[in-house]
C-alpha cells in the first residue's frame, strides 16, 4: 500500500513546460442552458472543430482522449434528445475516412482502459480503428501511484494477476449493457485513470494544439465543456507529455514527431504553458496565494474538493480578492441521480467564507467545464483550462492530467471570450437559464460534508 500510493512516477509525468510565445490562442466552448419553455438546448463548438482539424491534417494525428466510447448513451437516439450526438462514432469515422484518404498519416489515438472496461468486453470501436491503421495505445495504469491506496494494495495481492477476460462475465456492467466479470469489478475500484483530452495535427507546415475538458463520448455529448486552440512552440511541448505516456505504456512504437514551425517565433506578451498532473495544482495555489485586492477569479469546475485549493481560496478571499466559484450540483450521472459530493459540501464551506457560489442549471447532464481565470488590475489576465478537476486524484499526481496556462492581456480574443462564457453562465441571459444561486442545492448537514472529507483524504470516492 505505501509502496504503489508514493513509488517514482514514470519519466516525463507531472511536467510544466516553460512559457511559450503563442501565434493564436482561440477560447472554445460547449454551451448548455434551459429556455423559457424549460427545455433544454445547446450549442456545440468543441468537436465540430476537432473534426474539422483533422479533416485538414497531411501528416500527423495524435489524440489523448479518456472516454472513447458510446456507453451509457441515448437509448432512443437523437429523436428521444435531441441534444445528444453520436460523438465516437464521429471522431471514428473521421479518422478512418482521413486515413483512408492519406494512408502515410499517423493516427495515434491513445486511450484510458475503461473503454474495454479494464479487458471484460472487446471495444468494437477501437478494433475498428485499429483494423483501419491507427494506432490504438492503451495506457498502462499500473504505472501510475494508486489513490484509492486501502483497497489498491489488497486488490494488487489478491487479484491483480488473475488479469481479466472479454468473452464475458455474468455481473452487470458499470457503464453499458454487456456483461463483465467479477475482475471487472475489482480492477474498477482501483479508481485511477489516464483523464487526459487533447489533440494535435499538422495544418501547412504548422502544428496545431487543441487541450479540452470534452470527451468523445456518446453520453456526455450534452455537456458544458471548455477548450483551448493554439499554434506555437508550445505544441511540441504538448506532444512530449504524450510521449511520456507511450514510452511507459507500450514498446516498439515510432516515437512522435515534434517539427518545429517554420515561422521564427518573436518574443510575445501572450504565452502558453503546458502543466500536467501536480503541476497544475502547483500553479493554483500559488496563483490563489499570490492573489488579493484588484483580482477577480472565475472558477468553473466538475468537482472541487482538493482540500489545499480550498484553503487558498479562502484565504484570497480574505485578502479581498474578488471570487466567484461556478459548480456542477453533482445531480447526475448518465441517467443515475448522484449524492451532490462533494460539490455541496465544499459549497457549503465557501458559502460561509463569503465567496459567491452558484450552481450549473444542469437537467441531466453535466457541467463539465474545468477552468479558472485570473483578471489582474494591471489588466493581465491568467486563464487556466484543460482536464483535470480540483480534487485529490486528479492533482496529486495519481492521474494522468492535461491543462495549458494562457496568459496575456485582458482584451486579447482568448481572454475576452473565456470571460464572456463566464458571465453568461454567472448572469444568465435573454430567455437563457444557465445557472442556479447556492440556495437551491444547498447541503450544510455536518454528517455528509465529514463523510466527504474522508472520502477526499482515503480515496474511496470516484471524485
Amino acid at each position: 500500500m505505501l509502496y504503489h500510493s508514493h513509488k517514482p512516477l514514470p519519466a516525463g509525468i507531472s511536467s510544466a513546460a516553460p512559457a511559450q510565445p503563442v501565434v493564436d490562442a482561440r477560447f472554445l466552448a460547449d454551451y448548455t442552458w434551459v429556455d423559457q419553455n424549460g427545455l433544454r438546448q445547446t450549442d456545440q463548438r468543441i468537436f465540430d472543430r476537432i473534426l474539422s482539424l483533422i479533416n485538414q491534417a497531411e501528416r500527423m494525428v495524435v489524440l489523448d482522449m479518456f472516454l472513447f466510447n458510446d456507453f451509457a448513451g441515448d437509448p432512443g437516439g437523437s429523436e428521444s434528445d435531441p441534444n445528444m450526438r453520436p460523438l465516437s462514432a464521429e471522431l471514428a469515422t473521421v479518422l478512418m475516412q482521413r486515413k483512408a484518404k492519406l494512408p502515410d498519416l499517423r493516427v495515434v489515438l491513445i486511450t484510458d482502459p475503461i473503454n474495454h472496461i479494464y479487458g471484460g468486453i472487446e471495444s468494437a470501436r477501437l478494433q475498428q480503428l485499429a483494423d483501419a491503421g491507427v494506432e490504438v495505445i492503451m495506457t498502462d495504469l499500473n504505472r501510475l501511484r494508486d489513490s484509492n491506496f486501502l483497497y489498491s494494495g489488497l486488490w494488487r495481492l489478491c487479484c491483480y494477476w488473475l488479469g481479466n477476460s472479454s468473452r464475458g462475465g455474468w455481473l452487470p456492467n458499470p457503464v453499458g449493457t454487456d456483461k463483465v466479470t467479477l475482475r471487472t469489478w475489482l480492477k474498477l475500484a482501483n479508481f485511477k485513470a489516464n483523464h487526459r483530452k487533447m489533440l494535435v495535427v499538422d495544418s501547412n507546415e504548422k502544428l496545431i494544439g487543441l487541450v479540452t475538458s470534452g470527451n468523445p463520448h456518446d453520453a456526455s455529448s450534452a455537456h458544458g465543456n471548455v477548450a483551448l486552440e493554439f499554434t506555437g512552440p508550445s505544441v511540441a511541448d504538448l506532444l512530449a507529455t504524450e510521449q511520456a505516456v507511450l514510452d511507459f505504456s507500450t514498446t516498439g512504437i515510432e516515437p512522435l514527431a515534434t517539427a518545429e514551425d517554420t515561422a521564427v517565433m518573436m518574443p510575445s506578451d501572450t504565452t502558453i504553458q503546458v502543466l500536467t498532473e501536480s503541476k497544475i495544482r502547483d500553479y493554483v495555489i500559488n496563483t490563489l496565494n499570490q492573489s488579493g485586492h484588484g483580482d477577480r477569479i472565475d472558477l468553473a469546475m466538475f468537482y472541487l474538493s482538493h482540500r489545499g485549493i480550498i484553503k487558498a481560496l479562502t484565504q484570497a478571499h480574505e485578502r479581498g480578492a474578488n471570487l466567484r466559484v461556478l459548480l456542477d450540483p453533482s445531480e447526475d450521472a448518465f441517467g443515475k441521480k448522484k449524492n451532490g459530493m462533494p460539490n455541496r459540501q465544499v459549497a457549503a464551506e465557501l458559502n460561509q467564507a463569503g465567496i459567491p457560489v452558484r450552481w450549473c442549471d444542469t437537467h441531466g447532464e453535466q457541467c463539465h467545464s474545468k477552468m479558472m481565470l485570473k483578471q489582474s488590475a494591471n489588466e493581465r489576465a491568467e486563464l487556466l483550462l484543460g482536464s483535470a478537476n480540483f480534487t485529490r486524484r486528479n492533482l496529486d499526481d495519481l492521474n494522468l492530467e492535461t491543462n495549458v496556462l494562457l496568459l496575456g492581456d485582458k482584451g486579447i480574443p482568448a481572454m475576452a471570450d473565456a470571460s464572456a462564457f463566464f458571465e453568461l453562465y454567472w448572469k444568465n441571459g435573454p430567455d437563457q437559464f444557465f445557472s442556479r444561486p447556492y440556495e437551491y442545492y444547498a447541503d450544510e448537514g455536518r454528517l455528509r460534508y465529514w463523510r466527504y472529507r474522508i472520502m477526499e483524504a482515503t480515496g474511496l470516492s470516484t471524485f
